[in-house]
């Protein structure tokens, strides 16, 4: 029996219980979470958001953590139960416990697919290089492989949450010489300056849609926009706030299941670019020690991002925190 942190019901605390941790299967692996962190995901789906709203299930899929088994062979991964047999691993007086993205975090062990860890530096601190697992990666990535800015370029980022925090500080690396920060939320702009935000728009002090504001700001609309909200208004902005002939707009958040995203054809007509992404296109297993890498090397600041960090005991505090809006990222000890 081990402890892990289960959702019973949605947008209900979680609760701290003893749980069945069954032996891994075939190219499993069984982790010790030393550390693990609060994503937004999470928080999406805990609410039933998400299209795939099962309970009870065991949150979490940004972690750090240790091997303890490995079963060999090979098959496909589903998020919701292991591979090869469709079962849970997890359970409670012979009740199933629904896995999460996989990982299932939230618990003092747990049991993944070989293809959801990823070996980093031994040296690297996990309590601070956790939070690469998913958002932060994402992030990052959707800036630096995906809307690929050019040294010099303007960049408007929608939505400074942890992932468009990344984002920006993707656009710092790249070497951008104006970095736009657009939110609803006014005591956000202060903390972005730490990740590059050199400008701020707010669109509820203007009375016209905020891509004429940039458009108005950039000489006809910025290089790269990349879009962390998951609201549709707020992609299509990022869309329209890109210059013609060159711009590209890059969607990161994740939608409403009955969102739709409507623009006028000419936009595309002119040459703007839109894409999706998911993870920064990134590859777990090969890029995350990479990603790593750099803040060993200490080009990429993760501190910054760690807002605040609780013992396992108090988790829930770590959703509170996200509700509100208050902090980046919430670091849960698993170890009190």
């Amino acid at each position: 029996m081990f402890v892990a942190a289960v959702a019973w019901e949605a947008g209900k605390p979680l609760v701290i219980e003893e749980v069945e941790v069954a032996p891994p299967q075939k190219m499993e692996v069984r982790l010790k979470i030393l550390f693990t962190s609060l994503c937004h995901t999470d928080v999406y789906f805990w609410e039933a958001k998400g299209q795939t709203p099962l309970f009870p299930r065991i949150f979490g899929h940004e972690a750090g953590g240790r091997k303890q088994h490995v079963r060999s062979s090979q098959d496909k991964h589903r998020q919701r139960v292991m591979i090869g047999d469709g079962k849970s691993r997890f359970s409670k007086d012979g009740q199933p416990i629904h896995h999460f993205l996989g990982t299932s975090t939230f618990s003092e062990y747990t049991v993944t697919h070989v293809g959801c860890l990823a070996k980093i530096n031994p040296a690297a601190p996990l309590d601070t290089v956790c939070v690469v697992s998913c958002g932060i990666s994402t992030g990052l990535g959707a800036t630096l492989n995906v809307a690929k800015p050019s040294k010099g370029s303007t960049v408007a980022v929608f939505g400074l949450g942890a992932v468009g925090l990344a984002a920006a500080e993707g656009a710092r690396l790249a070497g951008a010489s104006r970095i736009i920060g657009v939110d609803l939320n006014p005591s956000r702009f202060e903390e972005a300056k730490k990740f590059g935000v050199t400008e701020f728009v707010n669109p509820k002090d203007h009375d016209k849609p905020v891509q004429q504001v940039l458009a108005e700001m950039t000489d006809g609309g910025v290089d790269r926009s990349v879009e962390c909200t998951g609201n549709v208004n707020a992609m299509i902005s990022a869309f329209e706030c890109v210059h013609d002939g060159w711009g590209v707009a890059v969607l990161v958040g994740v939608p409403n299941k009955d969102d739709a995203f409507k623009t006028h054809p000419v936009n595309v007509l002119n040459e703007r670019t839109l894409k999706g992404t998911f993870f920064g296109n990134y590859k777990p297993r090969s890029d995350i020690p990479s990603v790593v890498e750099k803040y060993m090397n200490k080009e990429l600041e993760l501190e910054k991002f760690i807002t605040h960090r609780v013992p396992f005991a108090e988790i829930n505090k770590a959703f509170d925190y996200m509700l509100r809006g208050e902090g980046l990222r919430c670091i849960i000890s698993m170890e009190n």
